[in-house]
């Protein structure tokens, strides 16, 4: 029997906004049916590398394949590559109102289905059964830019759910949620996550990152410094530091002592 399938293949790849390189000669491989994490502090490259994998962005040089099939301009130029990769991966934004533009959230979950010409019936009950799934039945005729962040937050995650990608792709998703709708949402992901799904979580938390990844790729400066575990990243205090991800932080005892201890840079950082 063959090792687990290749999901995305990044080689030497480099890119550029203007004049400043956000990632620079990045290499990994992300196999079927895992839970990464794109681990780093803001401005390591994280997201730009999420977008990439969602073919929002090309490379300047380098190469990066989904599935042995590289992702250019010309690619996603063919009908039949957009439509089965657009189907098969799925982003979830940081800012979920950059993704919320329909007036109900109905509508907004049900968007995608029709830009893929489901059938209006089939659409109608995937919608329904999402909903449900996510806990925001009850929301369906609301307004989405009215809802709070946490809402907004599953609102997003439903209009890419829906579709049931093989890959999901999530940018920073605890980032600005209360601490309840932080554990709401991982408990969601852990549910929906496993099997043949693939999750792949840009985020510089470190508060739930062995429930969300089974890898972590630690990007500093638009480069990968590190391949590890999520235990094994924990452990690292040396590396935390050194990218930017946790931070000494001095305190004053009982007496007048003075003491340094590491803070994990949470949605501040």
């Amino acid at each position: 029997m063959g090792g687990p399938l290749m999901l995305f293949e990044v080689d030497r790849l480099t890119y550029r906004y203007q004049r400043q390189t956000a990632l620079s000669n990045l290499s990994l491989a992300i196999t079927e049916g895992t839970r990464i994490a794109l681990l780093g502090a803001n401005g390591s490259g994280k997201s730009t590398l999420l977008r990439i994998l969602d073919g929002l962005y090309f490379p300047e040089s380098g190469q990066v394949r989904f599935r042995g099939e590289e992702l250019t301009e010309h690619s996603f130029g063919h009908d039949g590559f957009a439509y089965d990769f657009r189907r098969q991966v799925g982003l979830v934004f940081q800012n979920p109102d950059v993704q919320l533009f329909n007036p109900t959230v109905f509508d907004e979950v049900a968007f995608g289905p029709l830009q893929l010409r489901w059938p209006k019936s089939e659409v109608r009950d995937r919608v329904g059964e999402i909903l449900e799934r996510l806990r925001i039945a009850h929301l369906k005729d609301r307004i989405p830019h009215r809802l709070s962040g946490g809402e907004k937050k599953r609102v997003a995650l439903a209009s890419v759910l829906v579709l049931d990608p093989a890959v999901l792709l999530l940018d920073e998703p605890t980032a600005a949620l209360d601490p309840r709708s932080q554990s709401q949402l991982i408990d969601l992901l852990v549910e929906w996550g496993g099997g043949a799904k693939s999750v792949i979580t840009a985020t510089h938390d470190l508060r739930d990152l062995e429930d969300i990844a089974d890898r972590c790729y630690v990007l500093d400066a638009g480069q990968l410094v590190a391949d590890r575990t999520p235990g094994e990243v924990l452990r690292d205090s040396d590396l935390l530091r050194r990218t930017n991800l946790v931070h000494a932080h001095r305190h004053r005892h009982a007496g007048g002592e003075m003491h340094s201890h590491p803070h994990v840079h949470g949605d501040d950082g």
